[in-house]
């Protein structure tokens, strides 16, 4: 059964039903529940895993650097009573660890799978069809449509080039062999078009 239903399911989805969330809304958290499901016998935590897809980007402003910190105390916030105390700090170790798109190194050897499975799930539309790469692209740049083009460009590239640069985009087996060639060839088209003026 679901942790979240009843008033904190609504309040999570009257967070990520905000006008100004083009790419991180409600679409984006079904779209990692569906992952979840499918990788379900992959998880030894899933409803700790749950947990942190829900609350992920629960706090969402382009113009701030902390929102990972802010969705995580908030779901420690809400999570009280529902979840033991370890698995709350999993859960907010998860959902900081989407700050970077790195691993804790303090979690053990079933959290770090879980965790690693997580991120990619975070990531799934890297490595989507260039189709919906593309209308993800688009979405985020709604998203920062307050930053000049300039400086969006810019911006962009290095995010970009970060994930090309490292030796694997998705950490989980399963994520790695279904996406992580698809996802270069997307991030390195997109880098391309980055440097046209």
């Amino acid at each position: 059964m679901s942790l979240i239903e009843g008033k904190l399911w609504d309040e999570l989805v009257h967070a990520y039903a905000a006008p100004e969330r083009h790419y991180h809304n409600v679409v984006h958290i079904e779209a990692m529940l569906g992952l979840m499901r499918h990788y379900e016998d992959a998880l030894s935590d899933p409803q700790s895993v749950e947990a942190a897809i829900w609350f992920h980007d629960a706090i969402y402003d382009t113009r701030r650097h902390d929102n990972e910190e802010k969705s995580a105390e908030l779901a420690a916030s809400r999570l009280a009573g529902l979840l033991s105390p370890d698995r709350i700090a999993l859960v907010e170790r998860m959902i900081r660890a989407t700050a970077g798109h790195h691993v804790p190194d303090a979690l053990n050897d079933t959290q770090q799978r879980d965790c690693a499975l997580f991120l990619d799930m975070d990531l799934a539309i890297l490595g989507s069809a260039p189709d919906a790469f593309a209308a993800y692209e688009d979405a985020v740049r709604r998203e920062y449509g307050w930053v000049p083009d300039a400086l969006w460009r810019d911006g962009r590239r290095k995010v970009l080039q970060g994930f090309l640069d490292r030796p694997v985009i998705y950490m989980s087996p399963q994520l790695h062999a279904s996406h992580e060639a698809s996802a270069r060839a997307n991030l390195a088209r997109s880098l391309e078009n980055l440097a046209r003026p």
